[in-house]
């Protein structure tokens, strides 16, 4: 999984609430594997007939190879193998193929592309790519959809029809203007459809954008800052002992979520080094106004809620990245703020995408940054006891001023 984010900036000031959380060990959560065989599997949503719709980010291919977009002296290749994988009746298929997909090669990791896939409630689908069209390619030998692009989806024909390029928007634009020398960096990696607009995260645009589906109107919702930190990699030994320790971090983008409030919840990844708890969730109310509704998350990459008000977040990995350890974790927020982990390691690696089905589990895409072992699980929050322990409380407090500075997924 990529987010093409080393950027970094300093924090607007932000009103926000913090919570205060007082966790005790997760419950053992129980979880069935509804698909598998997926080839860096992202986003995923149910369709109006009740399947489960799946987007894979492919395995890239042997075209257009050229210096890796995340590993120093590595390289990428551009293919078509990304794909749209259906669950229908128990059955996996897949239903879209032909899209295009970069992927560290010979391995196959790291795939870009196919990111993410939702309905509108009239049930017609739309597809989003990631990646943006100038990495020093174009698609003419791929014969395949451009890079960076939202597309409504017609699968009886499998034409795909352009809503908003995003990354062009983005290059033209720079909204989140965090990217001075002109070389702006662009993936869009999820969104989420709010009656007839569609909300974007632009993971290394650190921004979120909407358009209508009809295409028109596209613009930037918010642009979210960084933040400095202390730098968590230790220096090397023969570093000056005056050497200045704090960096500065990008926000990353990779969630939104519309709340019961129709306020736009994101969540963050940050950017390297991908300081551990240092990730949160925003909120960002129909006045622009930006809140941390919720903070000391690692590596978040998605959010959504169900029908009770609960809030589920998603972090990709428990520790930095650069550990290489990938056990992830699924957390519930109630409405009143109290945190319970669902599931914490224990299979659950380098998740990338979350939804709630019509039966109210929540299904996770389980092994996102590589090919072939990709799974979605399907996890039952009822089935899994509560603590007898009190696990959090929600605290509130005004710490500063909101910013309409900067800000998907389902």
């Amino acid at each position: 999984m990529s987010f093409l984010k080393k950027s970094a900036f300093s924090f607007a000031a932000l009103t926000f609430c913090f919570a205060v959380v007082l966790e005790t060990k997760p419950a053992a959560a129980s979880f069935s594997v509804v698909a598998d065989g997926l080839d860096n599997v992202r986003g995923l949503s149910f369709g109006p007939d009740g399947s489960l719709y799946i987007t894979e980010a492919g395995v890239g291919g042997d075209q257009l190879c050229a210096p890796s977009l995340n590993v120093p002296n590595q390289i990428d290749c551009i293919g078509t193998s990304g794909a749209v994988t259906r669950i229908k009746d128990g059955k996996q298929e897949r239903v879209l193929t032909g899209l295009p997909s970069r992927a560290l090669s010979p391995t196959n990791v790291q795939g870009i592309g196919a990111n993410d896939i939702q309905f509108d409630a009239a049930g017609n689908p739309y597809l989003l790519i990631g990646l943006a069209a100038n990495v020093n390619y174009n698609n003419t030998p791929l014969n395949s959809p451009n890079w960076g692009q939202l597309y409504k989806v017609d699968f009886n024909t499998g034409v795909l029809t352009s809503i908003a390029d995003i990354s062009s928007y983005e290059i033209a634009t720079n909204p989140s203007g965090i990217f001075p020398n002109g070389d702006v960096a662009s993936n869009p990696y999820s969104f989420t459809i709010g009656g007839d607009t569609a909300y974007i995260a632009n993971a290394a645009g650190n921004d979120v954008l909407s358009v209508k589906l009809d295409g028109s109107n596209l613009t930037k919702v918010i642009a979210l800052a960084g933040q400095t930190i202390t730098n968590p990699i230790p220096p090397s030994p023969d570093a000056p002992p005056n050497q200045v320790r704090e960096i500065e971090v990008a926000s990353v983008p990779t969630g939104v979520a519309i709340g019961p409030d129709q306020a736009l919840y994101i969540s963050q990844l940050t950017g390297v080094p991908f300081p551990e708890g240092k990730a949160s969730i925003f909120r960002v109310g129909s006045d622009g106004k930006t809140t941390v509704y919720a903070d000391g998350f690692t590596q978040l990459t998605d959010l959504t809620f169900d029908t009770e008000g609960n809030l589920y977040a998603l972090q990709y990995a428990n520790q930095s990245y650069l550990k290489g350890n990938f056990d992830a974790s699924l957390i519930q927020i109630a409405p009143d703020g109290t945190r319970r982990t669902l599931l914490s390691g224990n299979g659950l690696e380098s998740a990338t995408a979350l939804t709630i089905g019509p039966d109210g589990a929540v299904y996770v895409s389980n092994k996102g940054d590589r090919p072939v072992v990709g799974q979605v699980l399907r996890i039952d929050p009822k089935a899994i006891p509560e603590s007898s322990s009190a696990l959090g409380l929600l605290a509130f407090g005004a710490l500063g001023v909101g910013s309409y500075l900067k800000r998907k997924r389902r």
